[in-house]
């Protein structure tokens, strides 16, 4: 399989240059050439464990040998609390996907334990170094630190927003001291951590000197580790239910976790819509129900690993929504970065019919918490009750709603405890974290700033 840039201005790759390059030379987003059909093959995966499912999706994507990709995956699933993985556990009409059972209790720990892994294997193969800058609006810091803590010839560089994420997750990124982990707290916005990592990695010479890698959902591996899950839990529900199709509703700020539910529709998996939940900041429930994809301010919510106004991931739909077209791509998301605005003509009323969009307030999130709770005994973080919330807008009789549940609530014991009025959200992992020293450096919002930080401290 060979990777392409979106923007259609760079020559093909192979999967671990383009795990390494994260974005492509022209700065567009990296696809695989081709999506393939899986849709033989279903029979057969709905009877494999997680583990071996990952195997097969990657190795239809990867060029890496099968022998070197099996233990890579065991190793890096080892790490959660439950064999399963990612659990599918039925909550009143709907079915729970738990992806909250690695070590930093948030879906980015399934692709980043294993990217973590990758990044490590690649750089030994080539004999080279990396130097990892991300952005996070919360989970994606801890879970890539977690990831690549202490493995050799990698040193990463983690932006988040000052004073603008969990008191959790900013302790559980700063409280890793490992000498090749840096956490900056940027004061600005997560679109503007975003905005200086994307600037950083389109100059080229920059990236090549100092051997730049991406382990946001811009790096191609993010997605595709995050399809498993889709196919995983999509097959066994379909099995259990004798439904022919399955509904999935994916809260999501940065458009990366539905994208790997839209690839896995592409390759066969019987969805019949993706439900795409955001909360007040919602440009992309308004680009799915108007064709208008318009930034605006970033509102601070109880879920705030979704405050995000500019979705990095959306480029890659938008590639397919415009018929594989690179220039309209290229055309298009120019005027966005001149103007904050761009509109896709609708088709039969609709942007797409695989997709329906709606956003959760404050008021709803904690009723839909605390409902659940009072209902059912099953207590939801903030971003999973945006999806739960806005998937029972969705039911349909004869297909299935599964609803990612992509943190645990003991992340957000503020939020819990304003919806049920008790202090029951914890988790060991999150206890541990009282009392432990932290490390961090607080640096303005400039592109600048974060340039000489990498410059003095890369490897």
């Amino acid at each position: 399989m060979r990777y392409i840039s979106i923007r259609g201005r760079t020559e093909p790759m192979g999967f671990s240059h383009a795990v390494l390059a994260g974005l492509a030379p022209d700065g567009g987003l990296l696809i695989p050439e081709h999506v393939p059909d899986v849709s033989a093959r279903l029979a057969r995966w709905k009877r494999l464990d997680y583990t071996t499912l990952a195997e097969e999706i990657f190795r239809l994507y990867a060029d890496i040998p099968a022998s070197d990709v099996k233990p890579m995956i065991r190793d890096a699933y080892s790490s959660f609390d439950t064999g399963e993985v990612a659990p599918v556990i039925p909550v009143g009409g709907i079915h729970v996907l738990e992806l909250f059972h690695g070590p930093t209790l948030a879906f980015k720990d399934v692709a980043l334990q294993w990217l973590g892994r990758l990044f490590e294997y690649i750089v030994r193969q080539w004999g080279a170094r990396l130097n990892i800058l991300a952005a996070t609006s919360g989970d994606t810091g801890s879970a890539a630190i977690y990831g690549v803590r202490g493995r050799r010839n990698i040193n990463i560089f983690v932006m988040h927003p000052y004073r603008r994420v969990s008191p959790i997750q900013e302790k559980q990124m700063t409280s890793v001291l490992d000498p090749n982990v840096f956490n900056i707290a940027v004061q600005g916005t997560f679109d503007d951590c975003q905005a200086i990592m994307k600037s950083i990695f389109r100059d080229l010479d920059f990236k090549l000197r100092y051997s730049l890698g991406a382990v946001n959902s811009v790096n191609w591996a993010r997605v595709l580790a995050q399809m498993v899950y889709y196919f995983y839990a999509g097959l066994r529900v379909l099995e259990h239910s004798g439904a022919s199709q399955v509904r999935f509703a994916v809260p999501t700020g940065n458009f990366g976790d539905i994208l790997a539910g839209y690839y896995a529709a592409r390759m066969g998996l019987p969805i019949g819509k993706l439900i795409l939940a955001t909360n007040e900041n919602d440009i992309l429930a308004r680009f799915f129900n108007t064709g208008e994809y318009r930034r605006s301010e970033v509102v601070r919510t109880l879920s705030p690993a979704m405050d995000i106004q500019v979705a990095s991931n959306f480029e890659r739909y938008l590639y397919y929504r415009l018929g594989e077209d690179p220039a309209h791509v290229r055309e298009l998301m120019e005027r966005f970065d001149r103007t904050g605005e761009i509109r896709v003509p609708l088709r039969a009323g609709t942007v797409d019919p695989l997709f329906v969009s709606r956003s959760a307030d404050r008021a709803a999130i904690l009723d839909t918490i605390r409902r659940y709770y009072e209902m059912h005994g099953c207590l939801l973080d903030p971003h999973t009750a945006v999806g739960v919330f806005v998937a029972e807008q969705f039911q349909a009789v004869d297909q299935p709603m599964i609803c990612l549940a992509t943190a645990h609530p003991a992340k957000f014991p503020e939020a819990v405890f304003e919806a049920v009025g008790r202090d029951i959200a914890r988790h060991p992992v999150v206890d541990a974290l009282r009392g432990k020293p932290t490390r961090c450096e607080v640096l303005p919002a400039e592109e600048q700033a974060i340039r000489d930080y990498i410059t003095s401290h890369a490897c």
